[in-house]
């Protein structure tokens, strides 16, 4: 494939949207990587526990050092934490300066890989030099600032400003300078040469104008590329270490043939750990997402806890809450009220906790009410886990309802977003759970079969190579059409015959 697709993909993006099994998976895949990432030092050089770091080890671990480039700036060093409300604008702006400035003329990428409103510039730069991108939207949430700003950060946007998307239609470059703003997302969706949510059903979704909280103007420019063929949903994929035989947080691993054993040694350490009673023939449902009423939907939960509890006491029901947000302090006020410590758990989120949470758990919640993707859905059937969801985007996508007769399905759905809609999908599965022992187990081994060949990153890079292709309008593993080189032709002399 020549000296790389060569150079093919600097990949644009903080460190929560990398994802080392991804960059592994393309790489592997015959795309030629190029990683950006801001030079957290000090999360860097933290305990190897530390999530950042063994991100970015396993980073390391998957591409060669020179495939792998750190921003620099004094905003990055020294913090303990990826975003911060009043700094993100700072650190955006910050990791951009360096992209654009240094890594994007060091790399000279053919195709630059850019990721939310935090990469928002990149692609009109893109588009100002010839290079082809993509802008993958994780989140529809955008900022904006003026060039002024941009500007003073250390950007040219003069260079590339007729390629933003401002909040008005721009005059001219001075007229727009200080009182126009440029919108960050829409910008990257505007210059990008293609688009892609993290899901099909979500794309579809927007477009439809069927979540009314999207501004109209992001709604209008991914209808826009949905239009002219360069939009499309790509689902995310679980890391790796989501594995229930190998994974490093669990001391009682299980393969497909043990799932039933695997699931109660992992639900009787989980109870004793979270004080709930020890029984590992209780069923219990697992909440993993963080607790954001806005979007996941936890209010339908407290909603309907309380008699949800006392309607189950007989089979002595149990909710694992392992989670921090917002709505935290009405779990714990309910759990007070009720006397409910033995039957319902809620603790701050650890990576540790919730991995055994997903090994113990029998229904695992998702009532959101918009999901771009969703990991936890993808994550739970390889566990051995089921997944109550509500039927929107990614969930929609990778939730299917189950389905004894005639074998399939991995989870249960409820259409309509309101606690009533959440009851009635937890007492399908509760139905589930009374099944005799052989019948569950053979369910959760197909689950568990299934779930593995489906959501892995070599599935998603596929899809994103053939992507890149696509836009590149070649194969990854052709070289580089070489143009041919311009050769001045003689004149033909005239030769004078005798």
């Amino acid at each position: 494939m020549g000296n790389l697709a060569q150079r093919m993909s600097a990949k644009a993006g903080g460190m929560a949207d990398v994802s080392a099994s991804l960059v592994q998976a393309l790489h592997d895949q015959g795309a030629d990587v190029h990683v950006a990432l801001p030079n957290y030092r000090r999360m860097f050089h933290l305990d190897v526990a530390s999530v950042h770091d063994y991100e970015y080890s396993k980073v390391s671990r998957a591409l060669p050092e020179q495939r792998i480039h750190l921003a620099e700036d004094r905003v990055f060093y020294h913090r303990s934490r990826v975003y911060s409300e009043r700094e993100n604008h700072l650190i955006a702006l910050a990791f951009q300066r360096e992209v654009i400035n240094h890594i994007i003329p060091q790399v000279r990428p053919h195709l630059i890989h850019c990721n939310d409103w935090m990469t928002g510039l990149i692609p009109a730069v893109a588009k100002r030099h010839g290079m082809k991108s993509l802008f993958t939207v994780h989140n529809i949430h955008t900022e904006r600032m003026t060039l002024d700003t941009i500007e003073d950060r250390g950007i040219d946007a003069a260079d590339f400003w007729q390629h933003l998307y401002y909040g008005r239609p721009p005059h001219d470059y001075q007229e727009s300078r200080d009182n126009n703003p440029v919108d960050l997302l829409t910008s990257g969706i505007f210059a990008a040469d293609h688009v892609n949510t993290v899901s099909p059903t979500f794309l579809s979704e927007v477009v439809d104008g069927r979540h009314s909280h999207i501004p109209g103007h992001i709604v209008h420019e991914l209808w826009s590329k949905c239009n002219a063929g360069c939009a499309s949903g790509i689902l995310n994929a679980p890391d790796s270490a989501f594995n229930a035989v190998r994974d490093t947080y669990l001391d009682h691993h299980y393969s497909v043939d043990t799932v039933m054993d695997g699931k109660r040694a992992n639900k009787a350490q989980l109870q004793q750990e979270l004080g709930l009673e020890v029984n590992p023939d209780r069923p219990l449902l697992f909440w993993p997402s963080r607790l954001d009423p806005v979007q996941k939907g936890c209010q339908l939960v407290t909603d309907i806890l309380h008699q949800l509890m006392e309607d189950y006491a007989h089979e002595g029901l149990q909710l694992a809450v392992i989670a921090s947000g917002s709505h935290q302090g009405h779990f714990h006020s309910i759990v007070e009220q009720h006397g409910l410590h033995h039957r319902v758990a809620v603790r701050d989120f650890t990576e540790r906790l919730s991995h055994i949470g997903y090994a113990a758990a029998d229904f695992v919640l998702m009532p959101s009410s918009f999901e771009p993707c969703g990991l936890p859905q993808m994550i739970a059937p390889k566990y051995g886990s089921m997944t109550i969801a509500h039927d929107t985007g990614g969930l929609h996508d990778t939730v299917e309802p189950l389905n004894l007769e005639h074998p399939g399905g991995n989870g249960f759905l409820f259409n309509v977003f309101n606690p009533d809609g959440l009851r009635w999908a937890i007492d399908r599965a509760m139905e589930f759970y009374r099944q005799p022992w052989d019948v569950r187990e053979e369910t959760l081994q197909r689950i568990m079969r299934e779930a593995k060949s489906r959501f892995n990153h070599l599935a998603t890079a596929g899809e994103y190579i053939r992507t890149y292709e696509n836009i590149l309008g070649r194969s990854i593993s052709e070289p580089e059409p070489t143009p041919e080189p311009k050769v001045k032709k003689s004149k033909k002399s005239k030769v004078k015959k005798d």
